[in-house]
Protein backbone atom coordinates (compact mmCIF):
# COMPACT_ATOMS: atom_id res chain seq x y z
CA UNK A 1 0.00 0.00 0.00
CA UNK A 2 2.81 2.42 0.84
CA UNK A 3 4.49 1.80 -2.53
CA UNK A 4 1.26 2.63 -4.34
CA UNK A 5 0.96 5.95 -2.47
CA UNK A 6 4.60 6.81 -3.21
CA UNK A 7 4.21 6.16 -6.94
CA UNK A 8 1.02 8.25 -7.07
CA UNK A 9 2.49 11.20 -5.19
CA UNK A 10 5.84 11.25 -7.01
CA UNK A 11 4.41 12.28 -10.42
CA UNK A 12 2.21 14.87 -8.70
CA UNK A 13 5.24 16.37 -6.92
CA UNK A 14 7.20 16.46 -10.18
CA UNK A 15 4.29 18.13 -11.93
CA UNK A 16 4.07 20.85 -9.27
CA UNK A 17 7.79 21.58 -9.38
CA UNK A 18 7.73 21.89 -13.18
CA UNK A 19 4.90 24.43 -13.10
CA UNK A 20 6.92 27.23 -11.52
CA UNK A 21 7.46 30.27 -13.72
CA UNK A 22 11.08 31.42 -13.91
CA UNK A 23 11.80 35.09 -13.28
CA UNK A 24 13.54 36.31 -16.43
CA UNK A 25 13.79 39.91 -15.25
CA UNK A 26 17.21 41.19 -14.22
CA UNK A 27 17.65 41.85 -10.49
CA UNK A 28 18.03 45.61 -11.10
CA UNK A 29 14.61 45.68 -12.76
CA UNK A 30 13.01 43.60 -10.03
CA UNK A 31 14.38 45.92 -7.32
CA UNK A 32 13.55 49.17 -9.08
CA UNK A 33 10.11 47.90 -10.16
CA UNK A 34 9.10 47.79 -6.50
CA UNK A 35 10.05 51.46 -6.03
CA UNK A 36 8.37 52.67 -9.24
CA UNK A 37 5.19 50.72 -8.49
CA UNK A 38 5.11 52.00 -4.90
CA UNK A 39 5.48 55.57 -6.13
CA UNK A 40 2.72 55.36 -8.76
CA UNK A 41 0.39 53.54 -6.39
CA UNK A 42 0.88 56.37 -3.90
CA UNK A 43 0.53 59.01 -6.63
CA UNK A 44 -2.74 57.64 -8.02
CA UNK A 45 -4.15 57.35 -4.52
CA UNK A 46 -3.58 61.02 -3.68
CA UNK A 47 -3.96 64.50 -5.19
CA UNK A 48 -2.37 64.42 -8.64
CA UNK A 49 -2.00 68.18 -9.15
CA UNK A 50 1.52 69.44 -8.61
CA UNK A 51 1.13 71.49 -5.45
CA UNK A 52 3.83 72.27 -2.92
CA UNK A 53 2.17 69.89 -0.47
CA UNK A 54 1.72 67.01 -2.96
CA UNK A 55 5.29 67.39 -4.18
CA UNK A 56 6.63 67.33 -0.61
CA UNK A 57 4.73 64.06 0.04
CA UNK A 58 6.46 62.51 -2.99
CA UNK A 59 9.96 63.78 -2.19
CA UNK A 60 11.07 60.48 -0.60
CA UNK A 61 10.53 58.73 -3.96
CA UNK A 62 12.53 61.27 -6.03
CA UNK A 63 16.14 62.21 -6.60
CA UNK A 64 16.99 65.68 -5.34
CA UNK A 65 17.44 66.94 -8.92
CA UNK A 66 13.99 65.73 -10.04
CA UNK A 67 12.39 67.16 -6.91
CA UNK A 68 14.09 70.53 -7.51
CA UNK A 69 13.03 70.64 -11.18
CA UNK A 70 9.39 69.97 -10.27
CA UNK A 71 9.38 72.72 -7.63
CA UNK A 72 9.47 75.08 -10.62
CA UNK A 73 6.30 73.49 -12.05
CA UNK A 74 3.78 74.02 -9.24
CA UNK A 75 0.28 74.29 -10.74
CA UNK A 76 -2.73 72.39 -12.04
CA UNK A 77 -0.77 69.87 -14.11
CA UNK A 78 0.35 66.39 -13.12
CA UNK A 79 4.09 66.35 -13.80
CA UNK A 80 4.34 62.64 -12.96
CA UNK A 81 2.07 61.37 -15.77
CA UNK A 82 1.24 63.68 -18.67
CA UNK A 83 2.49 67.11 -17.56
CA UNK A 84 -1.08 68.28 -18.14
CA UNK A 85 -4.39 68.53 -16.28
CA UNK A 86 -5.61 65.41 -18.14
CA UNK A 87 -5.22 62.93 -15.28
CA UNK A 88 -5.19 59.24 -16.17
CA UNK A 89 -7.41 56.82 -14.25
CA UNK A 90 -4.94 53.94 -13.85
CA UNK A 91 -1.42 52.75 -14.65
CA UNK A 92 0.49 49.54 -15.32
CA UNK A 93 4.23 48.99 -15.29
CA UNK A 94 5.57 47.64 -18.54
CA UNK A 95 8.96 46.68 -19.90
CA UNK A 96 12.09 47.43 -17.92
CA UNK A 97 15.57 47.91 -19.39
CA UNK A 98 18.77 48.03 -17.39
CA UNK A 99 20.82 51.02 -18.55
CA UNK A 100 23.56 50.59 -15.93
CA UNK A 101 23.74 48.50 -12.75
CA UNK A 102 22.30 51.48 -10.86
CA UNK A 103 19.96 52.83 -13.56
CA UNK A 104 16.82 51.39 -15.17
CA UNK A 105 14.20 52.59 -17.64
CA UNK A 106 10.55 51.61 -17.18
CA UNK A 107 7.60 51.89 -19.49
CA UNK A 108 4.59 53.11 -17.52
CA UNK A 109 1.31 52.62 -19.35
CA UNK A 110 -1.33 55.20 -18.43
CA UNK A 111 -5.04 54.52 -18.95
CA UNK A 112 -8.14 56.66 -19.42
CA UNK A 113 -11.37 54.68 -19.53
CA UNK A 114 -14.93 55.89 -19.04
CA UNK A 115 -18.18 55.98 -21.04
CA UNK A 116 -16.69 58.36 -23.63
CA UNK A 117 -13.02 57.50 -23.68
CA UNK A 118 -10.79 54.44 -23.85
CA UNK A 119 -7.19 55.49 -24.31
CA UNK A 120 -3.69 54.61 -23.20
CA UNK A 121 -0.30 56.32 -23.36
CA UNK A 122 3.22 55.18 -22.53
CA UNK A 123 5.71 57.30 -20.61
CA UNK A 124 9.23 56.34 -19.54
CA UNK A 125 10.63 56.55 -16.03
CA UNK A 126 14.32 56.49 -15.29
CA UNK A 127 15.05 55.08 -11.84
CA UNK A 128 18.45 55.28 -10.18
CA UNK A 129 19.88 53.56 -7.14
CA UNK A 130 21.29 56.00 -4.60
CA UNK A 131 22.56 54.81 -1.22
CA UNK A 132 20.82 51.43 -1.56
CA UNK A 133 17.47 53.00 -2.48
CA UNK A 134 15.80 53.20 -5.90
CA UNK A 135 14.46 56.68 -6.76
CA UNK A 136 12.73 58.25 -9.75
CA UNK A 137 15.23 60.41 -11.62
CA UNK A 138 13.60 61.37 -14.94
CA UNK A 139 10.15 61.27 -16.51
CA UNK A 140 9.90 61.30 -20.30
CA UNK A 141 6.44 62.08 -21.67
Amino acid sequence: MENWLFFCLLPFALLLSSCSVPNLEKPECTESRIAVKEFYSFHFGHEMKTTEESLKLREKFLTSSLFASFQQKIGENDVFTTNSADFPKAFRLGVCKVIEPTKTDFEVVLFWKDDNRNEQKIIHIEAVKQTDKWLLNKILY
